[in-house]
């Protein structure tokens, strides 16, 4: 059936934008996909019908994965449904929020942009790593904007995402030994819903004409490196972050 056959694979923010993307590529290559959701239940129910569409296995599970409990929860339905391996790990959930200047920060807006951006990938790997075993796979999210400090108003965005990019490096090393694989990709200008309400269409327009490919990137285009990332394809990758954005920037 494909590449993942047989593999169970859990994506925090799995039900819209490039994480829907993920999920269902995943599921087109054979894993079982838990697709992770928060505000999102209606966009959930449509990722797991179009992934059951094909003959695909999910689920979804509400959880608010910058809070421990909630983890915890979203690990014990993984594996009442899927049984107590777990392949692959995609922590994809994250956020800007808002743009705002360092004199418009605030300890609230602090907490909310780091620990979704950041705790939650910490804590989510915490959590699932007892189950994968040689051959598992973590993809993080980070961002471009942990490469070059992010557009106006982004500090704590491309901060946090920044903490990600490290932390991929640190996990990488300690998790390395029991053949367990973490990775990392930086995307840019990408055409979801974060930049429709996030970047001007102006500053769009722009950034796609400095481009070298001269275009957006599209979210199909990133769940794709995901596969080819939770793959054995990519048995000997680890540590790495990698830039997909059409050349605008290098590491």
């Amino acid at each position: 059936m494909g590449i993942l056959k047989g593999k169970v694979a859990v994506v925090t923010g799995g039900s819209r934008d490039i994480g829907r993307a993920i999920s269902i590529k995943l599921a087109k290559e054979g894993a079982k996909v838990v697709v992770n959701y928060f505000n999102s239940e209606a966009r959930a129910k449509e990722t797991i019908d179009e992934i059951k569409s094909f003959g695909g296995e999910a689920i979804a599970v509400k959880a608010d994965v910058s809070k421990m409990e909630d983890i915890q929860e979203m690990r014990m339905k993984t594996v009442e449904a899927f049984g107590d391996a777990v392949d692959i790990v995609v922590n994809n959930a994250g956020g800007l929020f808002a743009r705002k200047t360092l004199q418009e920060l605030d300890e609230s807006f602090y907490d909310l942009v780091m620990n979704v951006n950041f705790k939650s990938t910490v804590f989510v790997m915490k959590e699932f790593e007892p189950l994968m075993g040689k051959g598992g796979s973590i993809i993080n999210l980070s961002s471009q904007a942990a490469r070059d400090g992010g557009g106006g108003g982004s500090s704590l965005y491309a901060s946090s995402k920044g903490a990600v990019t490290t932390f991929t490096r640190a996990m990488s090393k300690e998790l390395g030994p029991k053949g367990i694989r973490v990775n990392a990709l930086c995307p840019g200008l990408i055409n979801t819903k974060f930049h429709d309400d996030f970047t001007k269409d102006e500053i769009r327009s722009m950034v796609a004409g400095k481009t070298p490919l001269r275009r957006e990137g599209k979210a199909d285009e990133v769940a794709d490196l995901v596969v080819y990332l939770a793959s054995d394809k990519s048995s000997f990758v680890t540590g790495s972050n990698f830039d997909i954005n059409g050349g605008l920037a290098f590491s």
